[in-house]
């Protein structure tokens, strides 16, 4: 049977998802509904059926799966009134604004017997998946530090994600998906400690974050650092690793600049002999590592693609294969983002069992 789709808000990730995710086999968009006409009459040059109501698309019969793409204050209500409308659903991220909801949400789900899972498709972004690759492959060592960022030049949030009413903010745009690799990379790991930074630079009303900072530390380590901001002229490496064995940088999503450096142990003048004058002043301990003592690698690009997402809804549905994105990882990365605005507020770390 596959995937026959209906969409609930035909905005900009709607667009998407109907213009990439309809190549992979056993993926048919068939309908969608949108309050604006302009959206509906766009979905009908695409050769999607336009809906009237909600209540049409949710009652039609040639569909057995809904995707929820609108502003994140919605997303609750829409896919409760999927679940009972007897439809599997995945819903754009945050799936929903706190535990609580999503926690009624899976209810329904379990109620109806049908699948819920949210769009966290970066799972499978290449630059994420190079960098875990090569964590897990051992050739860092034993890895102390993972730091993560994004950062973008336009400033402030656009649209309705200028809004904390519908769910906006750099934490609910971006941070839903950096924090969800790393809970995903780390599944048995606890967070025992959250802190983080949120600010507000360009915001007119100053209700959301366009900018934030946040570390996490992990029960027997690696402590974890992500970082996003929107007004950022000169950007930090996208991924930064520190390990015992090595360092990975990896400086943007396109991966064209980047490697490993790793020590080459037991060579001569590891360290240098005395103190030396550097840029740095005068230091041995930070002085430059002589040439022969260091070993430079190339990143070993994963060939990761976030059709795999997709490719496992259709083997849930036809074949009763397990579910990646699973409601447990998506309620852990949600209550995680609930300690994050926790300590903003407070000024202070959270101390917690995640």
């Amino acid at each position: 049977m596959g995937l026959n789709i209906g969409i609930i808000g035909f905005g900009g990730m709607a667009h998407w998802h109907a213009n990439n995710a309809s190549k992979i086999e056993g993926v048919k968009f068939v309908c969608a509904y949108d309050v604006d006409p302009k959206q509906m009459e766009s979905a009908k040059e695409m050769g999607i059926r336009p809906c009237a109501t909600l209540e049409e698309l949710l009652g039609a019969e040639d569909i057995n799966f809904v995707l929820v793409a609108t502003p994140n204050q919605v997303h609750k209500e829409l896919v409760i009134k999927a679940l009972r409308a007897g439809k599997h659903v995945m819903t754009e991220k945050p799936a929903t604004l706190s535990v609580a909801d999503w926690d009624e949400m899976v209810a329904e789900s379990e109620k109806a017997g049908k699948i819920l899972t949210v769009h966290q498709n970066r799972r499978w972004d290449a630059d994420y998946r190079t960098m875990r690759e090569a964590v897990e492959s051992g050739v860092l060592g034993k890895v102390y530090s993972i730091e993560s960022r994004v950062f973008g030049t336009v400033g402030g949030m656009y649209g309705w994600r200028a809004f904390k009413a519908y769910g906006g903010g750099m934490v609910l745009d971006w941070g839903v998906h950096l924090f969800d690799q790393l809970m995903f990379m780390f599944p048995d790991k606890k967070v025992v400690d959250v802190k983080a930074e949120l600010m507000s630079l360009l915001e007119a009303n100053k209700e959301v974050d366009d900018y934030f900072k946040v570390m996490l530390k992990l029960e027997g380590g690696p402590v974890l650092q992500v970082e996003v901001g929107s007004y950022a002229f000169r950007a930090l490496p996208r991924w930064y690793v520190i390990g015992d064995n090595g360092t990975m940088e990896i400086m943007d999503f396109a991966m064209e600049e980047g490697g490993i450096t790793r020590p080459r142990f037991g060579a001569e003048g590891n360290v240098a002999p005395v103190v030396v004058q550097t840029p740095a002043g005068p230091t041995r301990m930070m002085a430059p590592r002589p040439p022969e003592t260091r070993e430079e690698l190339p990143l070993t690009k994963s060939d990761a693609t976030w059709t795999t997402l997709y490719k496992n809804l259709v083997d849930v549905v036809d074949n009763g294969a397990e579910l990646i994105v699973e409601p447990k990882g998506v309620r852990r990365v949600l209550r995680l983002m609930e300690l994050v605005f926790e300590s903003a507020e407070k000024g202070h770390s959270i101390a917690c069992e995640l």
